[in-house]
């Protein structure tokens, strides 16, 4: 996959005097079935998180609370989104370089993943990312 096949998604924003709710179905709203989800909160300001890339996971990453930006990376391009409404998520698919920035203060990264857990599964060195990338996608 490249850049060009990561796309924000408009999950359905339901609002009444009570408040909001953002439902998300697998299948439905995500081109995946949900396996993992986790969230990162608490980052220190000025602090990165991130940088790597996933062989094959798929994510949907959302701002649930406050903002932060994304940067996607394929080899050839790079795209900073900046995440700041809880019903717009992220949609990171397989070989995307990502590193995520920029927190605001009570800043809250929510992520819906497509594999559980795997180590063997992810990319931390550019390096490595970039001959693995252009082995799959040469000029």
């Amino acid at each position: 996959m490249t850049i060009k096949n990561c796309k924000l998604i408009h999950f359905n924003k339901i609002e009444d005097p009570r408040g909001s709710l953002t439902p998300i179905e697998a299948g439905k709203d995500i081109p995946f079935s949900i396996k993992r989800a986790y969230y990162l909160y608490d980052v220190p300001s000025g602090a990165a998180r991130a940088g790597h890339a996933h062989k094959a996971l798929e994510q949907i990453v959302l701002a649930i609370s406050g903002s932060f930006d994304v940067v996607v990376k394929d080899g050839n391009e790079s795209y900073r989104y900046h995440l700041n409404r809880p019903y717009i998520g992220l949609y990171l698919p397989n070989m995307v370089w990502r590193e995520v920035d920029n927190f605001s203060a009570g800043a809250v990264c929510f992520v819906l993943a497509s594999q559980h857990y795997d180590e063997s599964d992810y990319y931390r060195d550019y390096e490595s990312y970039l001959k693995a990338f252009n082995a799959n996608h040469p000029v």
